[in-house]
């Protein structure tokens, strides 16, 4: 059975809106697109690479899928996470896109997505991993699907944005350190594994 890994950069005040980029996210007026990019050192490559490599696959929201694709799926730098990605299975949580999708081994989910995504986890061999998405998050959170948190903490406060947990999200869960790695630029990247809450998909 495979584990659902939730990957998100966030400030400390929460916030995982736009980290890479300005014109990312600006919903709700958001002017701070970009703020994880200072933030990038060896360390947290290296670290984040290591899940890249490994088995299992890769679970999007429609936003994230779409960003994703325009800016990985071409690259011809020789940088190791193209190849990466290109080749994991990919599904996406999408109530506007059709099949077939454009990325390479890329499937929607089904219109219940926590239901396809418990199956999931009962078929695949390896992790579950969600970059970004938040929405689909807080979804999966809601049910109870969501295994271990990785957190790239960043040190700085927005004071605006959308952020990971929101208040009456009906998330409960606590949560066990598993590892924290620090970066040379302040960041914590920590993983967290949940250590209540059972899934409540029926």
């Amino acid at each position: 059975m495979g584990k659902l890994v939730v990957v998100e950069n966030v400030t400390l005040d929460g916030v995982m809106q736009a980290p890479g980029g300005a014109d990312e996210d600006t919903r709700g007026g958001f002017r701070h697109g970009g703020w994880a990019r200072p933030y990038a050192d060896h360390v947290m490559a290296e670290t984040m690479g290591k899940g890249m490599g490994e088995d299992g696959v890769l679970l999007f929201g429609r936003r994230t899928y779409e960003q994703f694709h325009g800016f990985w799926s071409t690259r011809t730098d020789g940088n190791p996470y193209t190849e990466v990605l290109n080749r994991k299975r990919k599904y996406v949580a999408s109530r506007t896109r059709t099949e077939p999708l454009p990325w390479a081994n890329s499937r929607l989910l089904g219109n219940d997505v926590p239901r396809a995504v418990a199956a999931l986890k009962n078929e695949v061999e390896g992790d579950l991993v969600v970059l970004g998405s938040g929405e689909l998050v807080r979804s999966l959170a809601r049910a109870g699907l969501v295994d271990v948190y990785t957190l790239s903490i960043h040190p700085l406060t927005l004071g605006t944005g959308t952020r990971l947990f929101t208040e009456g999200a009906d998330a409960y869960a606590t949560l066990e350190l598993a590892e924290a790695v620090p970066t040379t630029t302040g960041v914590i990247i920590a993983s967290y594994r949940s250590t209540v809450g059972e899934a409540r998909v029926s």
